[in-house]
């Protein structure tokens, strides 16, 4: 860590240790640039997509999880601190410990922040007894447990605003609770309700097909264009409210599993980035070539970024070529000419063994990469392999090396 006072300088600053601070330092390693840092203060590096296993019980959290010196590529120098403040004039990084990075070129990646405190009573519910979410690492194996041991009751499941993280991410663990349920004989002793706050349960007629046929099969209740406005954690209930007609429902719960409304980190919001007017705090970029469009030292991608996309980790790997690529082109002095196409994509485990997979763009228009997407769009056996046994090792593996 930097000492109190001292200043360095790096070609290429990323501001972010996770998975796109980390694959776009391997990426750019292999264009051979050398001066390279990542700012992380972080001990643990996650694989969240492992988050909504753990959850519903087909993970062990210790797959999630590695150290940050693990995953650094070899030859990035690793700035153990936090970021608190960006100076555009001066092209200079503060951080936490009171020192400061002047760069080159920024790339400002920090991912996004769970807003828990935002819905009353939300926060208190996630510290009591009956609440769970597979958005926190420490919360997932909590929510599991309270899966494990239900017999009978009331499950109430929540899908917070965009924008947020892999969104679709919070119907997973309540697909694969469900399973499970079922497979134990108790599912029929178990209401399970989803509040989603959009007026379909995904935004493409093929996934929401084969969404819906779960669902009723499963038979949950799902309230749509309906958000979580409070929850009272004492009497163990939430109060959902419609978006549209504003009529609100109050629902007594035995387990909670909630996600919560996001944002970017708290310290990016004051700072220049932001577009001027974006409540969320997220990095004004040009949403094809991720590059700021008012400090072109400027760069960001991933979660904490204004792209159009829907905010996936599949999205990310696209834009990390891009970003590299352009990088790279800028150092050389060339016009960054890469351009990002606003894919993204979720794989909704539906049960213990299936996934439908969807691949789209910004305004949720299929976008497949992958001959035959429309018989993966469907339930499939082979896709839930590739999600939770391939795809895991392709991260750790490749993915963070800029390989993949």
């Amino acid at each position: 860590m930097p000492a109190p006072g001292e200043k360095r300088h790096h070609q290429v600053l990323i501001i972010g240790g996770g998975n796109a601070g980390v694959s776009l330092a391997g990426r750019l390693r292999r264009y051979r640039m050398k001066d390279i840092a990542v700012i992380e203060p972080r001990e643990r590096h996650f694989y969240q997509p492992l988050f909504s296993h753990i959850a519903g019980g087909t993970a062990d959290a210790l797959e999630a999880v590695r150290l940050q010196s693990a995953v650094m590529p070899k030859g990035v120098t690793w700035i153990q601190d936090k970021a608190t403040d960006v100076s555009t004039d001066t092209n200079t990084v503060l951080l936490a410990s009171g020192s400061a990075v002047t760069y080159d070129h920024l790339v400002v990646c920090p991912g996004i922040q769970n807003d828990w405190a935002v819905v009353p009573g939300l926060k208190e519910a996630m510290e009591g007894p009956h609440g769970g979410s597979n958005y926190e690492y420490e919360l997932a194996p909590k929510a599991w447990k309270l899966f494990r041991d239900l017999t009978s009751g009331t499950v109430v499941f929540t899908q917070p605003p965009g924008p947020a993280s892999c969104d679709g991410a919070a119907q997973k663990p309540m697909y694969l609770a469900c399973d499970h349920w079922r497979r134990n004989g108790v599912l029929k002793d178990i209401r399970v309700v989803l509040a989603v706050s959009t007026p379909t349960i995904f935004g493409m007629d093929i996934i929401d097909e084969e969404l819906t046929r779960k669902i009723e099969e499963y038979g949950i209740e799902v309230r749509y264009s309906t958000e979580l406005a409070s929850v009272d954690p004492d009497n163990r209930s939430v109060e959902l409210r419609n978006s549209v007609t504003g009529v609100p429902e109050t629902l007594s719960y035995d387990v909670l599993h909630a996600v919560p409304p996001q944002s970017a980190p708290e310290w990016l919001k004051t700072t220049d980035l932001p577009a001027r007017g974006n409540p969320g705090g997220f990095v004004e970029v040009d949403p094809v070539i991720l590059r700021h469009t008012r400090f072109p030292a400027i760069w960001s991608l991933g979660d904490a970024a204004s792209t159009l996309n829907s905010k996936s980790g599949a999205a990310l790997r696209m834009q990390t070529k891009v970003l590299a690529k352009n990088v790279r082109a800028v150092i050389r002095g060339r016009k960054p000419t890469a351009k990002y196409n606003h894919y993204s994509a979720c794989p909704f485990v539906v049960s213990r063994n299936t996934v439908v997979f969807s691949e789209f763009d910004d305004k949720y228009a299929p976008m497949p990469t992958v001959p035959g997407w429309k018989n993966l769009a469907r339930e499939r056996r082979l896709t839930f392999f590739l999600e939770r046994i391939v795809l895991p090792k392709v991260y750790w593996n490749l993915i963070l090396k800029g390989r993949a």
